[in-house]
């Protein structure tokens, strides 16, 4: 049965919205202590020593200081992204020649992704924007930077809208887009990849929860391993634009390099990587659950 192109956007928009909110709820703590590392590194002596003192001084609740924003930013970001992934595979085969029932190779599956994200970029920075402050207040406050935290997500939108209009929401969308675009070519290239190699030959829409979780780990792994020197840069310009600082995504990196050092960019690497393997296997179990449910339901028709 061959699916109308609408329906099947709309069941890729549903399947990535639930596979964005599986990937919020299992790693948001971890997401948290990756932002505070990354915008004040000299707070903490490591991961460890981030997740203690937030739990001193905020209790648990601090670990979810901006889930709303965050639940909001991966729901638009996976579902547009999910959505135009299907819309870019249809365009490659097109510009490689292939016809809508032949399957796309890794690499092809990998280039319609990064083309994706381009897309997703433009919901999610706005959003991004917003968790990053939230995530950074209490270090924004204890540093002086700031006189009065804003503690709640209309409190940091209306802060935007009074200093720097609707435009301010998009701080950060160069950094955003040389992050995303060579990241999503590595997560869904690793992903499809480990897919290939779990299936063995055959079809890769037979495998069963497991595989998919690793596939998914896998790639968010890739992912964040590639490009998490951008994302460093990019939580900065994000939060401290928010004091007055407005440097641009080179200047920014080289004020950290000149001043703080090269490990500087990968402060909370290693929370990003423990929460990637789990967060990302549950995104894509998620989406291809959800997906396929919906397509069967959708034969029954």
């Amino acid at each position: 049965m061959r699916t109308n192109p609408a329906i099947q956007a709309a069941i890729d928009l549903s399947a990535g919205a639930a596979g964005g909110t599986a990937c919020v709820l299992t790693g948001q703590p971890f997401d948290t202590a990756k932002v505070k590392m990354q915008t004040f590194p000299s707070m903490y002596r490591g991961f460890v020593d981030c997740f203690v003192k937030t739990y001193k001084q905020v209790g648990f609740r601090g670990f979810y200081k901006g889930t709303t924003p965050a639940l909001v930013a991966n729901i638009a970001e996976n579902s547009v992204l999910f959505m135009c992934y299907g819309f870019c595979q249809q365009i490659v085969r097109t510009i490689v020649g292939l016809d809508k029932k032949t399957k796309l190779s890794d690499l092809q599956n990998a280039a319609a992704g990064s083309f994706a994200s381009v897309f997703a970029t433009l919901v999610l920075c706005p959003t991004e924007l917003v968790k990053c402050r939230l995530q950074a207040m209490h270090e924004l406050q204890l540093s002086g930077k700031i006189t009065q935290g804003h503690n709640t997500v209309w409190s940091v939108v209306k802060g935007v809208l009074q200093k720097d209009g609707p435009l301010g929401f998009y701080r950060g969308l160069s950094s955003t887009l040389l992050r995303e675009i060579p990241g999503y070519f590595l997560f869904f290239g690793s992903y499809e990849l480990s897919r290939t190699f779990f299936a063995l030959g055959k079809s890769k829409d037979e495998l069963g929860p497991v595989p998919l979780m690793i596939s998914g780990g896998f790639g968010g792994t890739c992912l964040w391993i590639a490009v998490y020197q951008v994302d460093c840069i990019k939580s900065r310009i994000q939060v401290l634009s928010m004091t007055g600082q407005q440097a641009g995504f080179m200047s920014t990196f080289a004020n950290v390099v000149r001043n703080e050092g090269v490990f500087a960019l990968y402060s909370g690497l290693k929370p990003t990587l423990i929460r990637s393997f789990p967060a990302n296997g549950a995104l894509f179990l998620a989406f291809e659950y959800s997906r396929g449910l919906m397509m069967k339901q959708l034969d029954t028709y």
